[in-house]
């Protein structure tokens, strides 16, 4: 065990010389090689394909004993991730497209309109429209991906999402979940729902799967069997699901799977073999459409699930259907820009419309189902007679259109932007829109609108700019952990350049529209911290992914943190710091409460709670007695106007979303890791050490100090190596008391030299050297990734020149 190295401030000198020819093929060829695991890394950070784990250090995926019992077990069991989403400032906007609209009438919800919109970015939020403004009312979250479709039964508000599940919300709560259905192996895209029978609901997905749920049946949550699950074939179709109840409170949002055999299953409607992107339901509930990848409109009977008959016509998938309130005719719209109307009695085809110049992707439909309002890709909204086929342009847009809601005087757009457009319309009179605009005749085939666009008589929209409008927030689409491990660099749709601190959720600059890659190399640090997280921008906001025991791997000097009064040799670990900070709400009102009750509908297994009786089998635990803070740093707070949000796994293997300031205290499914890390300041200790030697440089008449390999943190300070040599050689080589010596420290090709003003030692520059000048925070770990650059231990070379 090499002697601690004592602190010492000093100014070091480093000598920059180009890397060799060979060495930058061999770079270019390892870039090459380099997994996806480490091509987030910075180039130089990158680790070379040959046993990567070894050369990570503690970056290396060694697996954590589970808490669980694995006996017997071939494989060992994946802790639970946990996720934290970063909310923009106004967090009563979505900041992603908006992918459904559903409208409840004051008549139905007995106090006012409302519209509902499903976002993208994994929330639905409610609108308030008056007066053509629509005031924001409530956010519902729970879903962990995105919102596809949204629909409303009775006072209920069904949606679905592709974290494959379905939600029923209370309407009018403030955003409670009552219950999740799982039953789909994919993302579930669009749902349909019976007007008069308002506890039937169908779903379907990328699976393939059309499922038929009765509301009133499944008073619980319904989970697919997780042994089901792992055993099932990869398109989910292996045989039927087991599926189970439990009791649920107001606020669940969760399934649970306790193998029992008496839980509600739907009716499942089989026959597709490939995607569903839209369904249909009469508003009696006795028929049923779905329409897909296989360009085939598919009818059933939803109270058996039996299929009616299947209608040829479109060339391309079917992403729209609609059908009238008596289920006689269905509307279908396709990618092949067609539209077109079936007559189900007579099962065939009789009208086709050629109005857009694009895809189809949206549909909705007059009280009387005598005309039709369709947009799609093309970002144009048509009204089209369905009887004499005329045609009139309503409005332009700026971006495609996902979905339309039309309620009396208007018509609500949901696009790909995050922001939704009300445009007049007419729902009960729509001849009066004809009397405005120019309009045209539909033809019958695809190519005569796209031809006559091309011709350039494409028609004039009736109205310019829309009459409402729910603004949203501009969604992240590029974004660059910086090298510090704790800063983000963002782009939005908007061209707006941001800076995010990830350690507290925040956007600490606004550089306004400026170059991305230049403001990326304006910030570049030469220093190396460990990934200890990783993170996407799917929801159009910040998505940071933590898994243990990596997480734990980066630790920094809290000095570096402007941490007042904090010992020079204090270190902070930044994914318990982070994990403190996330959950302080949750903590406070677990100590007040002293419950351990359930949350999220999940029957507790108490695996993840009864932390006593857990098994640690790690090699190595840090109690964190040195990193604990007995309050929270300023580096690690969380706002509480615009808190971020957590997602874990449930008990029962199901995602679960919410917002910090709501966790009650309840929680029980939060992963074990996290509440050892939290609440008992335990966490695995990854291996934080790096290995070097030290060498008296060849020529130097210094003295060998070391007899092997020494290892120190690898955020230790260079110039704390250059004290420790000093502290070694603590003596003038000749004997002379008068002499006077420098000391400088080489590393491959560079060489630092020590600077000091010690007057015991005398130390002074070394003379002959004519350097650049070197932070002297540089790190262990910063000179092996910039300067050392080779897979093999650092090598620091020393010397000592004499003057008097």
């Amino acid at each position: 065990m090499s002697p601690p190295l004592s602190p010492l401030s000093r100014q070091f000198v480093f000598l920059p010389q180009p890397p060799s020819p060979t060495t930058r093929g061999c770079r270019r060829l390892l870039d090459r090689l380099i997994p996806s695991s480490a091509a987030s890394l910075p180039r130089r950070l990158a680790p070379p394909r040959r046993r990567i784990e070894d050369r990570l250090g503690t970056l290396s995926m060694h697996r954590v004993g589970s808490a669980g019992n694995t006996a017997g077990s071939s494989r060992p069991r994946k802790e639970k991730r946990f996720t934290y989403v970063l909310n923009d400032a106004d967090n009563k906007k979505h900041c992603a497209g908006i992918n459904c609209l559903s409208y409840l009438n004051a008549s139905t919800s007995g106090t006012s309109d409302y519209l509902f919109t499903g976002s993208r970015d994994g929330t639905l939020k409610r609108w308030e429209p008056k007066n053509g403004v629509a005031s924001f009312s409530a956010t519902f979250e729970s879903h962990v991906d995105w919102v596809n479709d949204a629909i409303i039964v009775g006072q209920n508000l069904v949606s679905c999402s592709s974290d494959t599940t379905l939600k029923v919300w209370n309407c009018l709560s403030d955003g409670a979940c009552t219950r999740t259905l799982r039953q789909h192996s994919d993302y579930v895209i669009c749902l349909a729902a019976s007007e008069k029978n308002s506890n039937i609901v169908a779903s379907g997905g990328l699976g393939g799967e059309v499922f038929i749920w009765d509301l009133d049946s499944s008073l619980a949550p319904v989970a697919k069997s997780v042994d089901a699950k792992e055993d099932e074939a990869p398109n989910g179709n292996s045989g039927p699901a087991l599926t189970t109840l439990c009791n649920v409170n107001s606020s669940s949002n969760l399934a649970s799977s306790n193998g029992q055999s008496h839980g509600y299953s739907p009716i499942t409607a089989k026959g597709h073999k490939d995607s569903v992107y839209a369904l249909a339901m009469s508003d009696t509930g006795n028929t049923l459409v779905s329409g897909g990848t296989e360009k085939v409109v598919r009818v059933w009977d939803p109270r058996t699930g039996s299929k009616k008959m299947k209608l040829r016509g479109h060339t391309d998938n079917i992403r729209a259907l609609l059908l009238d309130p008596t289920g006689r005719y269905c509307l279908s719209g396709s990618s092949d820009s067609m539209i077109r109307l079936w007559d189900l009695g007579q099962q065939r085809c009789i009208h086709s419309y050629a109005v857009h110049t694009d895809s189809v992707w949206a549909l909705a439909s007059t009280p009387s189902f005598s005309h039709v309002y369709s947009g799609g890709r093309d970002q144009s909204v048509y009204l089209t007679d369905l009887g004499n086929r005329e045609s009139v342009l309503l409005c332009t847009n700026e971006h495609p259109i996902l979905q339309l809601s039309l309620q009396d005087d208007m018509i609500w757009v949901a696009t790909t932007d995050s922001s939704v457009n009300g445009w007049k319309a007419e729902a009960q009179e729509p001849l009066k829109l004809f009397q405005k605009g120019s309009s045209f005749l539909a033809g019958n085939l695809s190519f005569s609108r796209a031809r006559a666009s091309l011709e350039g008589s494409a028609p004039v929209p009736i109205h310019k700019e829309p009459s409402s409008i729910i603004p949203g927030v501009p969604a992240i689409t590029q974004h660059e952990i910086l090298n510090n491990r704790r800063h983000v660099l963002t782009k939005d749709t908007s061209g707006s350049v941001k800076l995010w601190e990830i350690t507290r959720g925040a956007v600490i600059e606004d550089f306004g529209k400026v170059s991305f890659e230049d403001k990326k190399k304006e910030l570049f640090e030469m220093v190396s911290i460990p990934a200890w997280f990783t993170m996407d921008a799917r929801l159009g906001c910040l998505s940071v992914h933590l898994d243990t025991p990596q997480c734990f791997s980066a630790e920094i000097y809290a000095v570096d943190l402007n941490v007042a009064g904090a010992q020079e040799d204090l270190k902070i670990n930044l994914a318990q710091e982070t994990l403190r900070g996330l959950l302080v709400h949750w903590s406070k009102k677990k100590q007040r409460s002293g419950s351990h009750g359930l949350s999220n509908g999940d029957t507790s297994t108490g695996k993840d709670v009864s932390l006593k009786n857990l098994p640690h089998p790690r090699s190595e635990v840090d109690d964190g007695a040195e990193n604990h803070a007995s309050q929270m740093l300023p580096s690690f707070e969380f706002s509480t106007i615009s808190p971020p949000s957590i997602i874990t796994e449930g008990s029962s293997g199901g995602p679960w979303r919410k917002r910090i300031t709501d966790l009650d205290g309840t929680e029980s499914d939060i992963p074990w890791w996290i509440v050892d890390c939290v609440e008992h300041n335990r966490f695995p200790k990854e291996n934080t050490k790096c290995g070097f030697y030290l060498h008296p440089a060849e020529g130097s008449p210094a003295p060998n100090i070391t007899q092997g390999k020494l290892s120190a943190p690898r955020i230790l300070r260079i110039h704390k190596v250059a004290n420790y040599v000093v502290e070694k050689l603590d003596r003038p080589l000749d004997g002379n008391a008068d002499s006077t010596f420098g000391m400088g420290l080489t590393s491959g090709q560079s060489q630092f030299s020590a600077l000091d003003s010690s007057s015991r030692l005398g130390l002074k520059p070394w003379q002959k050297l004519k350097p650049s000048v070197l932070a002297p925070e540089m790190s262990l770990a910063t000179v092996r990734a910039y300067v050392w650059k080779k897979p093999e231990d650092l090598i620091l070379n020393y010397r000592v020149v004499q003057s008097r």
